[in-house]
C-alpha cells in the first residue's frame, strides 16, 4: 500500500466515490439516506487539493482506496493545534490497515509541522470511528458542536491527541 499526497493528476471521480460510499456506509442510520442520495456526485469531497488542507490517499495496486486530509486547526480556540479533518475509506477496505496508515501519516506530518496537539471531530453516534480514533490514542474531550445535516440534528464531539 502506498500513502502519498493527492495531486491534480489523480482520479478525482474515484476520490469523490470514496467520500460518497464512505458516508453512506458510516452514517447509515445517523444521517438521512435521502439527503445523502441527493448530493450531486461532483460535490462529494468538495474542492480536493484546493481546500487549504493537505489531502493524502491510500493506494493499492495503483487504485485509490482511501483518503484523508489535515491542516492547522480551523478553530480560533485551538489555533495551536493540528487538525485531522477527514479520513474516508471504501467500505470494503475498512479493517484492512488503510485507515491506520492514513491516520499515522496525518499524525506524523502534523508533528513534523510542529504541532504537539492534534484534534479531530467525529459524529457522536459514529461508534466505529470513535473506537478507531481511541485505538490510535485520541481521547474524548468535553468539546462538542451541535449541527443539522440533512434535516437531522447531530452532535460532533472533539477528540484530542497529544504527541
Amino acid at each position: 500500500m502506498e500513502i502519498r499526497n493527492i495531486t491534480k493528476n489523480d482520479d478525482f471521480t474515484s476520490i469523490r466515490e470514496i467520500y460518497e460510499k464512505s458516508w453512506k456506509y458510516a452514517y447509515k442510520g445517523i444521517i438521512p439516506m435521502d439527503y445523502m442520495n441527493s448530493v450531486p456526485k461532483e460535490r462529494w469531497g468538495g474542492k480536493i487539493t484546493e481546500n487549504g488542507r493537505t489531502d493524502i490517499g491510500a493506494f493499492e495496486d495503483g487504485r485509490i482506496i482511501g483518503t484523508a486530509s489535515f491542516c492547522a486547526s480551523r478553530w480560533k480556540k485551538f489555533a495551536d493545534h493540528g487538525e485531522i479533518v477527514t479520513i474516508y475509506l471504501l467500505p470494503e477496505y475498512i479493517g484492512r490497515g488503510a485507515g491506520s496508515a492514513l491516520i499515522e501519516r496525518c499524525i506524523s506530518a502534523l508533528k513534523e509541522q510542529g504541532f504537539r496537539r492534534i484534534l479531530l471531530w467525529v459524529l457522536e453516534e459514529n461508534v466505529r470511528a470513535r473506537r478507531f480514533y481511541e485505538k490510535h490514542g485520541f481521547v474524548l474531550t468535553d468539546e462538542y458542536m451541535d449541527d443539522n445535516i440533512g434535516g437531522r440534528d447531530v452532535r460532533e464531539v472533539m477528540y484530542l491527541l497529544e504527541v
